[in-house]
């Protein structure tokens, strides 16, 4: 697979960002990075006790870009320890949904290579939205 310089770097970020993960539970490490407005922005998973209060690596980055005034998400890579790498979960899905274009592209990868690609509305193919609010019936 050919990839462009800029994601090269983007997968860097994630790489370097799964290396910081707290995971004392599932030991399952996650990385993940994307591009807003020329500027990436990178998280990792940091478990909890609780289970419930766990972070996703994808959310991470999106909280991290939020803060410094990013609301926009583009070419997110995911950096798993699994064989091929994995995708974002459900949950991350949606949030990832109220910032990015479902055309969003998704790149899975591990820390030795980025594996495949695939798109936002082809993982979560009838995300919640900000317009579902007005429709509702009372």
């Amino acid at each position: 697979m050919k990839l462009s310089p800029k994601i090269k770097k983007i997968w860097k970020e994630a790489v370097k960002a799964q290396k910081f993960a707290y995971a004392p539970y599932s030991k399952f490490k996650v990385g993940a990075a994307f591009s807003s407005d020329g500027k990436i922005f990178a998280g990792c998973n940091v478990e909890n006790a609780s289970y419930g209060a766990t972070i996703c690596a994808e959310r991470g980055a999106v909280l991290k870009a939020l803060s410094e005034g990013h609301q926009k998400i583009e070419d997110l890579v995911v950096v798993t320890p699994t064989k091929k790498g994995a995708p974002p979960c459900a949950l991350c899905l949606q949030v990832l949904s109220e910032f990015a274009d479902p055309h969003l592209k998704i790149w899975i990868a591990t820390s030795k290579a980025i594996h495949s690609q695939i798109r936002l509305k082809d993982l979560l193919t009838v995300p919640f939205l900000k317009k579902d609010l007005k429709n509702k019936t009372q």
